[in-house]
């Protein structure tokens, strides 16, 4: 070609980390451990990184209604790389636009993001108690993998 010189750029490509399976094992576990010693019957789902379902269970006695929020509390803290509480927050603060986004279905506090350097992995959707106690089982998922 007449103008026209191609030099490749042989800069690395970029790698992100991923969950692994034995990631989501630990999650979960810890997740229902934490649940277990409170007392607390609830429904705990792990998505990756664009929300798709990697883990769930629904503890004895939790809600059948739960089985359908943790996972909407955890895709929507996955896809929107922020806790699901941030946005509940702009709803009660009068953002009420927020309740038409797109695939950001659960706008609840009990789903946390698993981020690592900045970069989000997946998330933790819990339902069955208090939203801050949802929360809370989903941190302590997430610490077992020292996130």
């Amino acid at each position: 070609m007449l103008g026209y010189s191609f030099i490749p750029d042989f800069t690395p490509m970029k790698t992100k980390s991923v969950l692994e399976f034995s990631d989501v094992r630990a999650i979960a576990a810890a997740a229902e451990a934490e649940a277990l010693k409170n007392n607390w019957s609830v429904s705990i789902a792990i998505v990756d990184d664009g929300g798709h379902l990697l883990s769930f269970q629904r503890l004895d006695g939790a809600a059948p209604i739960s089985s359908h929020i943790a996972p909407g509390k955890a895709r929507t803290a996955a896809l929107g790389r922020r806790e699901s509480k941030a946005y509940e927050d702009m709803v009660n603060g009068g953002r009420v636009s927020f309740l038409s986004a797109a695939n950001l279905d659960t706008l609840l506090e009990g789903g946390v993001p698993i981020m690592q350097d900045g970069q989000c992995l997946g998330a933790v959707g819990v339902s069955g108690v208090k939203s801050s106690e949802d929360a809370q089982i989903a941190r302590a998922g997430i610490a077992a993998i020292g996130l």
